[in-house]
């Protein structure tokens, strides 16, 4: 195959979207394993095994997230500045979601991803973004599925104090520790069916815009593969930082705790990716679900200072990735032009 423009452009987008999948998965381990390591229910690596597992297994099923994010936030302009566009939005992503990992905040890599998109194609000539479908399928739900978590986890765990009201703490929490077995492989599975699937997304956004493939919403197998390989990666390599503001720093988790956290985000998740196909940020969820579980116990019991912060990093993830973006557009420019 020669090694036309094109093809350099795509390959650099492949190449960066790949790394971007990686971070994701060591910025966002925290999401499905968090709430068993703190629980002490699994330990670090055998949680980080899962979780990478469940990745693995999920991205197969986030074809419908995939189709969303490839076709439907951006229309690109035409050529291999199309490209630009992609490459630099993917920098922008991966910059704020090293920035939030330094700093131990638990940040969404999915509206990181969106942010730097939509920060790309504002500065490019002929690129649009649909503000319609951002506002349905980004910004509604980044305020919806927090609220979701949060009530559903407070609902959950007031179902399951008052249903082993009578029970012994001891042998409690030694069920729930294993229950937590199954709860965390369902939330790694939803987070590899949410994020592996915006990676595919861009990959096959590379492949259509360079006139690699003519349907824009196909994706082809090596496609899946490679994406889930590089989340399972990137989780197994672990994000301690986050893992240990979610598991320790907004609320002190028992294993009834982080069962009921874990049960309620990988449902919310899972019917979001399989009936709605709509892209929600895994982080919001579980951090909104652990801080509906804490509320049950006394509203002091949550670390709202930590929640504050990290409800902070919410609000501004969108506009500084697509400000980070910018700035990569201006550097990369000229070498897809």
């Amino acid at each position: 195959m020669t090694l036309t423009p094109e093809l350099i452009a795509v390959l650099a987008v492949i190449g960066v979207a790949l790394a971007f999948d990686y971070t994701n998965g060591f910025h966002d381990a925290a999401n499905a394993i968090a709430t068993s390591v703190s629980t002490r229910a699994l330990t670090p690596r055998i949680a980080l095994g899962l979780a990478a597992v469940g990745n693995f297994v999920g991205a197969h099923f986030g074809a419908g997230v995939a189709k969303t994010v490839g076709d439907g936030l951006v229309i690109l302009p035409t050529g291999v500045s199309s490209l630009g566009v992609v490459f630099a939005g993917v920098l922008g992503a991966i910059a704020w979601n090293l920035i939030t990992w330094y700093f131990g905040l638990p940040s969404s890599s999915s509206h990181a991803l969106f942010g730097g998109l939509v920060g790309a194609t504002l500065l490019s000539s002929g690129g649009v973004v649909q503000w319609v479908t951002i506002g349905e399928k980004v910004l509604l739900p980044m305020v919806l599925s927090p609220i979701v978590g949060l009530t559903l986890g407070y609902l959950l765990m007031l179902a399951i104090l008052w249903l082993f009201r009578k029970g012994q703490p001891g042998k409690l929490n030694r069920g729930f520790r294993w229950a937590q077995t199954v709860s965390a492989a369902a939330m790694s599975v939803g987070h590899g069916m949410q994020d592996a699937a915006k990676t595919m997304g861009i990959v096959v956004l590379a492949l259509y815009t360079g006139g690699f493939q003519d349907d824009k919403t196909h994706i082809p197998g090596w496609v899946f593969w490679t994406s889930a390989t590089m989340l399972a990666l990137g989780t197994y390599a672990g994000g301690w930082r986050i893992i240990r503001t979610l598991g320790r720093k907004i609320i002190d988790l028992g294993p009834p705790e982080g069962f009921a956290a874990e049960t309620v985000a990988s449902a919310v998740l899972y019917f979001n990716a399989l009936v709605l196909k709509a892209p929600i940020s895994t982080t919001h969820t579980i951090t909104s679900a652990i801080m509906g579980v804490g509320a049950t116990k006394r509203l002091s019991a949550v670390r709202w200072n930590v929640a504050g912060n990290i409800v902070i990093a919410w609000i501004i993830t969108f506009p500084a990735a697509a400000l980070f973006a910018c700035i990569s557009y201006l550097l990369v420019r000229p070498l897809f032009g």
